[in-house]
């Protein structure tokens, strides 16, 4: 599938067949797909938490306003991400860059990061945001839906899957065999209405 036919085409599926299996090679596909995704500084900050214990699904789902996808779907993942990334083993992220380039970089991982918690916690959504979209895009690539989710308690399911307290969740993003179509899209905004030429009018 082309990529302009997985974005015209990828909806949130809010059903899904619960016998449907993917196979091991098909999530590892889309697991290492997902981690070409970008990040700044090539942190890598997003953790994917790949729930699979049935058991654990149930008390998810108790949470998550009791919806059928998160224990229905193929895959389940809650989207993570590590806030302190930048500051642990920096030197790793530009291993294979030329001498001068880490030279440059990893100092400046230090110099964007420390001391500023909105920013950390910023950039841990942005890429967990565009990872989430690479997930979904990969997935209607090979033929599965996908539904992102927040629409739980973000608390309790932190406690059940023992998040590390540097550690935020982003969202739920679940992927599997669809079994009923999504409403047509419900009123999609013009095009002039969301896009701003060079700057917003004023006042």
């Amino acid at each position: 599938m082309k990529t302009e036919e997985a974005i015209k085409t990828r909806r949130a599926i809010k059903h899904y067949d619960p016998a449907h299996r993917m196979t091991a090679e098909e999530i590892n596909k889309l697991l290492s797909l997902a981690m070409l995704s970008p990040t700044a500084f090539n942190i890598q900050n997003w953790r994917y938490v790949v729930v699979s214990d049935a058991a654990l699904r149930k008390k998810i789902r108790a949470e998550a306003w009791d919806q059928a996808q998160v224990t229905d779907a193929s895959l389940f993942i809650v989207l993570c991400a590590d806030l302190k990334s930048w500051e642990k083993a920096p030197a790793r992220y530009w291993q294979n860059a030329p001498k001068e380039v880490q030279d440059f970089m990893v100092p400046a991982i230090d110099d964007y990061y420390r001391g500023k918690e909105q920013v950390q916690r910023d950039e841990a959504m942005r890429s967990c945001g565009i990872a989430a979209q690479t997930l979904m895009l990969a997935a209607k690539s090979m033929g599965y839906d996908s539904c992102p989710m927040d629409g739980f308690d973000f608390d309790k399911v932190a406690e059940l899957i023992r998040l590390p307290d540097d550690h935020v969740i982003a969202m739920f993003v679940a992927i599997g065999k669809g079994t009923k179509d999504s409403w047509p899209r419900p009123g999609q905004l013009a095009l002039d209405e969301v896009v701003i030429e060079d700057s917003f009018p004023g006042t």
